[in-house]
């Protein structure tokens, strides 16, 4: 399994691809073709605090919604 910092990584690459205006990204081994910008947003966030969590910080994120 990933690292959560790899996942993380693999996330934030799909958000920006999809924010480029690509209409499919890849993550691991999974080929998604519909853009989920909401899901992709939320599993950040779980993963930034989980990684917060392991490192022992009380860090908070707050999602403020699109543009």
């Amino acid at each position: 399994m990933e690292s959560l910092e790899t996942q993380l990584e693999s996330v934030q690459a799909a958000i920006r691809a999809i924010e480029g205006g690509a209409q499919s990204y890849k993550i691991s081994n999974r080929s998604v073709t519909r853009a989920d910008l909401a899901t992709l947003y939320a599993r950040e966030t779980t993963l930034k605090s989980q990684i917060a969590r392991e490192k022992g910080g009380d860090l908070f994120f707050a999602e403020l919604g699109s543009l």
